[in-house]
């Protein structure tokens, strides 16, 4: 009898749903906003964090099936790509984030569109910085990612499906 998980994007809170069937298709409305249908989502049992735990600074929980797809994706197209080519890395990084559900960062954004106009990454980089060895080239403030980048509020109650 399986728990699965469920987030609303309007409230910034995650539910947990119990049924006595496996049930991989159905979803439920938002408990306290009534109308909104949920978003099911991997359950986590750890929450990665960047920097410390006064900076509040959480990343959001990463769909860990299309994570990876996204690396297999990555892995067959690495094989393939012309390096002397920037417009083919940079669609093979617009494609990771795509298939993994993440956002890029305003900064990768510009860098990727002029790798995409054939501009030289060796230039890019020279001029925007280490943007190509940041550590954290992805955003989290789309309407796709968890409101206002807080913390989503865990509701302790265990509802049906």
């Amino acid at each position: 009898m399986p728990i699965y998980e469920f987030y609303c994007p309007r409230c910034n809170t995650i539910y947990n749903f119990f049924s006595k069937t496996i049930n991989t298709e159905k979803i439920p409305f938002c408990p306290d906003c009534g109308d909104i249908p949920l978003e099911r989502q991997m359950s986590v049992f750890a929450t990665l964090t960047i920097g410390s735990k006064e900076e509040e600074n959480d990343v959001p929980p990463v769909d860990e099936s299309k994570m990876e797809k996204a690396m297999e994706m990555l892995a067959r197209e690495a094989e393939n790509i012309n390096e002397d080519d920037p417009r083919q890395a940079a669609k093979m990084m617009r494609r990771l984030a795509e298939t993994a559900g993440l956002n890029l960062n305003t900064e990768m954004e510009e860098a990727l569109s002029r790798m995409e106009q054939g501009e030289d990454p060796e230039k890019i980089e020279e001029e925007m910085g280490d943007v190509f060895s940041d550590e954290m080239p992805f955003s989290f403030d789309s309407k796709k990612t968890r409101s206002k980048n807080r913390r989503p509020r865990i509701d302790e109650t265990l509802y049906d499906l």
